[in-house]
């Protein structure tokens, strides 16, 4: 192996970032201690930011972005991983401030290494990537704080046309919850895709959210899977009924939100933060096994929204950006 294929953000003259695919070798890689030949990536929100340093998602520049990737191990320095093994990554510095996914080899530490859940294949762990890991951790909370115990619990998930709303739908609808709401800016564009994740409830912002937001408001929703952060938490948290919870993983709609202490004195509601880059290699190994039993979506390849190769991701960033996309974008880094 002597030159590969990467994509690189880097500066150009103008001193914008411009993608490129570029021939690399192996020291222009970060350093780590297992070498993976790449099979499949996929597209999170955070990989198309990386394309604009305003963001903060990367701090130096240049580098290789892609927060996942899965592939075959071609070279080891840890006894515990094995040439010719099937591994995954997500998450840690992945792509932000180590090279990552989007590249024909990556470089990483033995740490921040999954194997394969049995039963899953290369392309099925990227399917769901850092945006189901979320997802899946999303599921698991709400379920500690008493969905288990509660079959027709009402359950509202926003930004329900991206990925980690999407998938968090469809990994309920296997664990037969089936009383969802699903809020989106896309209720009229993305019928079909709602209706392969077999929905029937869907809320426009518009329709959900009252003209005068009050403190405490009728009590709505048992639980919530909230993908999207910012205003629309103010109409959120006071819809939530007495001990209900909301997984906080996302901020897509800002970081900002603006609430009152009542709903969690009065309610007892409990706000439950959600990290998929940094959780502890015992909880991750959980999820995933979890994703590859239980957890794993009946519909799994209705979540692809389209399968593209390296010299594809530009466009799909800006579709990403734009809110022009439903479901997840792939990435078969052997295309």
């Amino acid at each position: 192996m002597k030159e590969f294929n990467a994509l690189m953000l880097d500066y150009n003259e103008k001193e914008l970032i411009e993608p490129k695919i570029k021939r690399i070798t192996k020291d222009q890689l970060s350093d780590g201690d297992v070498l993976i030949k790449v099979a499949y990536s996929s597209i999170n929100y955070k990989d198309a930011l990386a394309t604009n340093p305003k963001s903060g998602v990367v701090r130096s520049y240049p580098i290789i972005p892609g927060i996942d990737l899965s592939g075959i191990i071609v070279e080891s320095g840890d006894s515990q991983f094995k040439i010719g093994q099937e591994v995954l990554v997500t998450g840690y510095k992945t792509g932000v401030a180590h090279s990552g996914g989007f590249s024909e080899y990556a470089q990483v530490p033995n740490e921040w290494i999954v194997p394969i859940p049995g039963g899953m294949s290369l392309k099925d762990v990227m399917t769901l990537g850092t945006a189901g890991l979320t997802a899946a951790l999303a599921v698991n909370a709400i379920e500690r704080q008493g969905l288990r115990q509660k079959n027709d619990a009402s359950i509202l998930v926003t930004g329900a046309s991206g990925g980690v709303g999407s998938i968090a739908i469809s990994i309920l609808k296997t664990l037969g919850y089936n009383n969802i709401t699903a809020l989106t800016r896309k209720k009229e564009t993305a019928k079909d895709f709602f209706n392969s994740l077999g929905l029937t409830k869907v809320l426009s912002p518009e329709e959900f959210t009252p003209d005068k937001i009050k403190p405490l408001m009728a009590q709505n929703f048992d639980y919530v899977i909230d993908t999207v952060g910012g205003k629309q938490l103010e109409a959120i948290i006071p819809q939530i009924s007495y001990d209900g919870s909301i997984a906080l993983c996302g901020n897509a709609g800002g970081i900002k939100f603006e609430t009152t202490v009542l709903p969690h004195i009065l309610r007892g509601v409990s706000i439950l933060g959600i990290d998929s880059v940094n959780i502890s290699f015992e909880k991750r190994l959980y999820i995933w096994n979890r994703l590859a039993t239980d957890m794993h979506p009946d519909n799994l390849e209705c979540i692809i929204s389209d399968t593209v190769s390296l010299s594809d991701l530009v466009p799909a960033f800006n579709k990403l950006l734009q809110g022009e996309m439903t479901g997840r974008y792939l990435v078969n880094v052997t295309k």
